[in-house]
């Protein structure tokens, strides 16, 4: 049974998301969030900056196109998703390092200080996502004029 811990972080990108694809076919964009603690110095009564944590974020299917081809470096986004935790051995030293990822289920960019436009794409694969389709058309028996028979 693996633990699932959910995550909401909002930072900025420290570079381009990058693309790829696993083994079995999946697509999956991966990023680093850098989210900043910052503080109210009551001496001088001035935000300061107290440390910065680093997230690595990975989102999977067709949300993964969307986030390589909308951001970029610097850009203000929210993140909700599960922190899983995971370990590997490193090639150089063989000793066993742990990793620390969000596998996130949401990724939006935030609002906070720009503005962004939203380019709607279909939810649905298929005939649904194609408006061009043509097909079978059904209509309400009361549109039709057709009768009830009991």
């Amino acid at each position: 049974m693996t633990t699932r811990i959910p995550v909401t972080i909002e930072g900025n990108l420290t570079g381009d998301p990058e693309r790829g694809a696993s083994e079995s076919g999946n697509e999956y964009a991966r990023f680093t969030v850098a989210v900043n603690d910052r503080r109210l110095n009551e001496t001088t009564n001035r935000w300061e900056d107290a440390g910065t944590v680093f997230h690595r974020v990975v989102v999977f299917n067709q949300q993964s196109n969307h986030v390589a081809s909308s951001l970029r470096k610097g850009d203000s986004v929210i993140v909700a998703g599960d922190l899983r935790f995971g370990t590997y051995v490193d090639k150089e030293s063989g000793q066993t390092r742990e990793t620390r990822d969000i596998v996130a289920d949401n990724v939006g960019a935030s609002l906070k200080f720009s503005d962004i436009n939203v380019e709607r794409s279909p939810k649905a694969n298929g005939p649904a996502a194609d408006v061009s389709a043509t097909g079978p058309v059904a209509e309400p028996v009361s549109y039709t004029g057709a009768g009830v028979a009991r």
